[in-house]
């Protein structure tokens, strides 16, 4: 096996391998450590890398392994890259803007914690748009973030390091956010899996664990390593009030949906989808034809009046988060960061609770739907992606001869974080003749994981992604 091939080795795999000792974890991190040298100037998605003290802590896992009688934990000897939005105790975590470029976390996010503690090696920290706030990955401290498949293009964001690196065999494992469809765009435009669990169910820190948009979730190259991300991550927590009794396990293997009821809405009611992304969608829905499911097309019925909710909520906790720092930094940022938090300082307290009519109606209109199909499919983006500079209010987007708003216009994630008890992934549907994957959303009933993974995981197993002689990032050694 190449090294190349190593490094797109699913994660399950390759505890499989540790675990019988074909496989060492330092011979492993010393593979993806190559791949990192190899790959990242190409295509900017780590800040801060930790290769050598990942080297000591595979040293310990390999002495671990070597023991017949060790313990060892659900991660042990896994690297995993964590988004440089997300604190680690004595980290710097820059959020990728100048204003934090010398932040130290007191604390470790709770999700992150749990990787780390059930053995997770961190090998570095990915990129991510400036303070988490757009749908592609620039910033003024980091640049831009580029995607492997095209390096003209965006990798989408605001988790955009995590899916460039997963798709470039640089990390089995990365964590994302997701406010607005910050894991499941980047999983889109990289050709990988994002989940967004549903509110309550990965905690968060604290006081963002009572914003109901926000979502810690995994990003993987296959579905079964995301189950056992999730598996991880998920549960509750003492610092956490609002996450969810109970321990939900998801499924890493696949089982038969057949008979199953699945809903497709291509548009969601309103959105202008690009012919490449709407034939991909349909040809992922007969996939779940051919496994005995019954697919109909309905009519959701939503409006423009879907991303209120979303807009008046995102742009105000910029405009809390940044309200602070402006006067210091407004012209060492993005001036499209500037201009999300002059809007959000816009909104009244009356803006933010007319937006509880807004989702309530949502919900009403998607309910129905829920109640007879045991998830909805739709597209994930509207496009493929749009070019790594892309501005969110500056660029131009059209679809299908129509100009669309260019920061959401061309995403499908963002009701759902305001139906967030909404469990959501994207997995990859196919490959845009740019060259850059396209994504499909498979939505579930609140609460539902197990469905949502169980539905993914079948879809997987007819058209598995990333396994040796499947499409891959072609960096001159894409099927080495």
């Amino acid at each position: 096996m190449t090294d190349v091939e190593l490094c797109y080795l699913p994660a399950i795999e390759v505890m499989k391998r540790f675990r019988k000792r074909s496989l060492s974890p330092v011979e492993y991190v010393n593979a993806l450590i190559a791949r990192h040298e190899q790959i990242e100037p190409k295509i900017n998605a780590t800040t801060y890398t930790f290769h050598d003290e990942a080297l000591a802590q595979a040293r310990k896992a390999e002495a671990r392994f070597m023991r017949p009688d060790a313990r060892l934990r659900t991660l042990e000897g896994l690297p995993v890259m964590i988004k440089d939005l997300h604190a680690i105790k004595g980290r710097v975590t820059s959020q990728s803007s100048k204003i934090f470029s010398d932040h130290r976390d007191t604390f470790t996010l709770p999700t992150v914690d749990r990787l780390l503690r059930a053995g997770a090696i961190l090998l570095a920290r990915s990129t991510s748009s400036e303070l988490g706030i757009a749908t592609v990955c620039h910033s003024t401290q980091w640049g831009v973030t580029r995607n492997p498949w095209n390096l003209t293009k965006s990798p989408g964001g605001s988790s955009g390091g995590s899916g460039a690196a997963l798709a470039a065999g640089m990390t089995p494992l990365a964590d994302g956010s997701d406010y607005g469809g910050s894991i499941r765009v980047p999983a889109s435009a990289c050709g990988v899996f994002g989940y967004k669990p549903p509110y309550g169910r990965n905690p968060q820190d604290t006081p963002g664990s009572f914003d109901s948009y926000c979502h810690y979730g995994p990003m993987t190259r296959t579905v079964a390593d995301g189950a056992l991300m999730q598996n991880v991550m998920s549960g509750q927590h003492r610092d956490d009030l609002t996450t969810l009794p109970g321990k939900v396990t998801v499924p890493d293997r696949p089982g038969s949906i057949r008979g199953w009821k699945i809903a497709l809405s291509i548009d969601l009611g309103y959105k202008q989808i690009d012919p490449e992304v709407e034939r991909m969608t349909r040809q992922a829905a007969e996939v779940f034809r051919r496994l005995g499911c019954q697919v109909d097309e309905v009519a959701l019925g939503w409006t423009t009046a879907s991303v209120v909710p979303w807009e008046v909520q995102s742009k105000a906790a910029v405009a809390h988060a940044l309200a602070p720092h402006l006067m210091r930094w407004r012209y060492d940022i993005l001036a499209d960061s500037v201009r999300d938090a002059e809007q959000g300082m816009t909104y009244s307290a009356r803006d933010l609770l007319a937006t509880h009519d807004i989702r309530a109606e949502m919900w009403l209109k998607l309910s129905p739907i829920l109640d007879h199909y045991n998830v909805m499919l739709c597209p994930t983006l509207g496009v493929p992606s749009v070019a790594a500079d892309h501005s969110i209010f500056d660029t131009e987007v059209v679809i299908n001869g129509h100009q669309v708003d260019p920061y959401m216009g061309w995403c499908l994630t963002y009701p759902f974080n305001a139906l967030s008890q909404l469990p959501v992934a994207s997995v990859p549907s196919g490959v845009a003749s740019s060259g850059v994957p396209t994504g499909m959303q498979i939505v579930g009933r609140p609460y539902d994981d197990v469905s949502v993974f169980r539905a993914a995981l079948a879809f997987e197993r007819t058209q598995p992604w990333f396994v040796a002689g499947a499409p891959r990032p072609d960096f001159g050694d894409s099927n080495a």
